[in-house]
């Protein structure tokens, strides 16, 4: 089939696009700036192209650079012009573009040879996955809030873990004791902000300590005078810093302090619109129903998902994820080991394996398999059984969007 090949490589500013035709021949080139007014003239060429060579079908692509190509992609899908012909919209893995730029020994490395590399990818045929962005997108602006609490998660975690690294240089006994069931707590944080030094938590009085203890702890502790115990006992066991050095840690830990507080605002407000937006998309209770599936992990699944029907089985849903297996054989050897495959969707396959872990704790059929799993080898044997309890997890999630049906646990099925 004749068809004629659109390589567009984006920038913030500068989009170049080349004009392939069917015989891997140059139609044309140009660059256009990176606005509705530059996407209307890419629109037009494509247009302009496919009249003179009297072609129906053009494979439009670009490389995956952030956020710059969404505004050009959602804008030529909605161009009247092309709306007259069979578009195919692709956008590619950079690493995939490299690799194949290799190929080509003698060419310069420059956004309009990038454009050409792009579209000479596209008429080599190995890349059949189009774009898929829905007709509403509905799915769109759910992964757009997802993505951006994953960032803002990553960043609080970040964050969290440069406390605990300061909390064990003042208080390293209660970083060692792990008295309080989480160390970015309230209680551990007002801890060591509120005290100077660790001498003052080690030799102040125990009844005025539980009485600070119980106010911070709001209630959470059922004998705040065994906790006050536990936690001078770590402070008399922990290093005791010289003054100038305790003081710059002070500052830092009040300064990190806050931007926990502060980070944890936009990751209540992220999970708000995700619910809000959740509500709108119809099969997304059926993941809920999951017991350890709560709508954070079902809003991200389902986000990087969209329409279940355009994966024909849940194998072609667990590679899209990229929890999927190379295969390791040559001639008459097989491979005792492989690998997962590199490439597929990450945040997925993110969601897929955090609550494959979540739902082990909580499901009695997955924690079966994920034992079953962790005793078949001696390394790596967590890491293999989280992987594999998360394929079967894509099965689960793929039957039930595809029913729109709720999970039944399998106990229920005993009765």
């Amino acid at each position: 089939m004749n068809k004629l090949y659109a390589g567009i490589d984006v920038s913030s500013k500068t989009n170049y696009g080349y004009l392939m035709k069917p015989d891997g021949s140059k139609h044309s080139s140009f660059s256009v700036k990176n606005s509705p007014d530059g996407s209307k003239i890419i629109a037009d060429n494509i247009v302009s192209a496919l009249t003179s060579l009297n072609i129906s079908t053009v494979v439009i692509g670009v490389e995956a650079t952030g956020v710059y190509a969404d505004n050009l992609m959602i804008y030529l899908r909605k161009d009247n012009g092309l709306a007259q012909f069979d578009c195919n919209f692709h956008v590619l893995n950079p690493k995939q573009v490299e690799k194949f730029k290799q190929a080509y020994s003698d060419l310069p490395k420059n956004d309009p040879v990038d454009a050409f590399v792009i579209a000479d990818n596209l008429r080599f045929g190995r890349i059949t996955k189009p774009l898929y962005i829905d007709d509403d997108y509905k799915y769109k602006a759910l992964q757009t809030l997802t993505r951006a609490r994953f960032f803002a998660v990553q960043n609080l975690t970040r964050e969290k873990q440069r406390f605990a690294n300061y909390l064990f240089m003042k208080y390293s006994g209660l970083a060692q004791e792990k008295v309080f069931s989480s160390q970015s707590g309230a209680t551990c944080m007002a801890l060591v902000d509120e005290f100077e030094t660790i001498d003052e938590i080690a030799y102040m009085d125990i009844d005025e300590l539980a009485t600070f203890i119980a106010e911070k702890g709001r209630g959470h502790f059922p004998d705040p005078q065994v906790v006050a115990k536990a936690v001078q006992s770590a402070a008399k066991i922990s290093y005791n810093l010289p003054m100038p050095l305790n003081n710059s840690i002070n500052q830092v830990i009040s300064v990190t302090i806050a931007n926990i507080r502060a980070m944890k605002e936009p990751v209540r407000a992220f999970d708000k619109a995700i619910q809000k937006q959740l509500e709108l998309i119809p099969n997304s209770k059926s993941l809920i129903s999951v017991k350890g599936i709560g709508q954070v992990y079902a809003a991200g699944i389902i986000s990087e998902i969209g329409d279940i029907n355009r994966f024909a089985n849940h194998a072609a849903l667990a590679k899209y994820a990229g929890i999927a297996w190379s295969e390791n054989k040559s001639g008459n050897f097989v491979g005792e080991h492989s690998n997962l495959i590199k490439s597929g969707n990450r945040y997925l396959r993110y969601y897929l394996v955090e609550a494959a872990d979540s739902l082990r704790k909580c499901d009695s059929e997955f924690r079966r398999f994920y034992d079953l799993k962790y005793k078949e080898v001696n390394r790596f044997r967590h890491k293999r059984a989280l992987a594999l309890t998360a394929r079967k997890f894509v099965r689960l999630v793929f039957r039930l969007l595809k029913d729109n049906r709720l999970y039944t646990p399998p106990e229920l099925f005993k009765r």
